[in-house]
């Protein structure tokens, strides 16, 4: 199965507690790299998160951002007046000091901590909900990659039966590329009155196939191809394996190039280089 590594997934839910919202989103990367972005309610959830993650995610930059919203309950609006007279009493103080001091207008005394009675919130069942939609999230996440996977491959596939087809047409011209051989040196020996012995012509003509002989570099053209149809099938990253090969596909068309006697081998090894180009674009964003 083949993963990108760009995805995104959101989720939210409301709790007892309040409301709790979470988004993972990813771009490629040569490994993996996870960041979190949790309020500091949630930091102690922050390690099984990232676990979750690394079991399921072997490549990418991914970026984990989990927020939570208490609840506004009438609790929540009580004031500690206790802790207000005593804050009262911290700025008569001060003011008896500094006496041009400023007071301080109502919202800013209910804005100092512990001044509104904080809600009665079990942590423990905010932590347990956050683990349950970070899964949620990450299984749509996952999903995501997987779709856009399974169109990167369809693309690969597709430049693979192009260059199976250029290798097919080029292996079927071989068998004829002797004769032309044998054809333009007699005519250049008529063109230069040389008497060109049948021996002679032989040697020669057999010089020039095996400078053009490229049936290896075709035959590992083919296996290429092979190897990255097996690599689609196979489960886990793949993208590093994908990588290489088109390193390779490279090399064999950069050699064809080389040694092609003709303007049809050079469209070839032309035709060739513009597929394994789209390839390695499409390569990149593969897991």
């Amino acid at each position: 199965m083949t993963y990108s590594m760009t995805a995104f997934a959101r989720r939210e839910t409301e709790i007892e507690a309040g409301t709790l919202s979470v988004e993972v989103r990813s771009v490629n990367h040569r490994y993996l790299e996870p960041s979190f972005r949790l309020p500091d309610t949630l930091k102690p959830v922050e390690m099984s998160l990232r676990e979750r993650l690394k079991k399921q995610v072997k490549r990418g930059k991914v970026d984990v951002q989990m927020r939570f919203y208490l609840a506004q309950t009438e609790a929540g609006l009580d004031v500690n007046l206790d802790r207000l007279q005593a804050l009262g009493g911290a700025l008569d103080k001060v003011r008896q000091t500094i006496l041009d001091s400023a007071a301080p207008n109502a919202l800013d005394l209910l804005q100092w901590p512990g001044v509104l009675a904080e809600a009665n919130v079990d942590m423990d069942q905010v932590f347990a909900e956050s683990k349950s939609l970070f899964d949620t999230a990450l299984k749509d996440f996952l999903a995501h990659r997987q779709r856009e996977g399974e169109e990167l491959a369809a693309a690969l596939r597709e430049r693979l039966d192009g260059i199976e087809t250029i290798v097919a047409e080029v292996r079927k011209e071989v068998p004829e590329w002797v004769e032309t051989f044998r054809d333009n040196l007699r005519a250049k020996a008529q063109q230069l009155s040389v008497d060109l012995e049948p021996e002679r012509l032989e040697q020669e003509v057999v010089l020039l196939a095996q400078k053009a002989d490229v049936a290896e570099e075709l035959d590992r053209l083919d296996t290429h191809c092979q190897e990255v149809r097996h690599i689609l099938k196979a489960k886990g990253a793949v993208g590093r394996r994908l990588d290489f090969l088109m390193q390779e596909f490279t090399r064999e068309a950069n050699t064809l190039g080389s040694k092609a006697t003709n303007s049809r081998v050079t469209q070839a090894s032309v035709d060739l280089k513009v597929l394994i180009e789209q390839m390695r674009e499409q390569v990149q964003n593969i897991e």
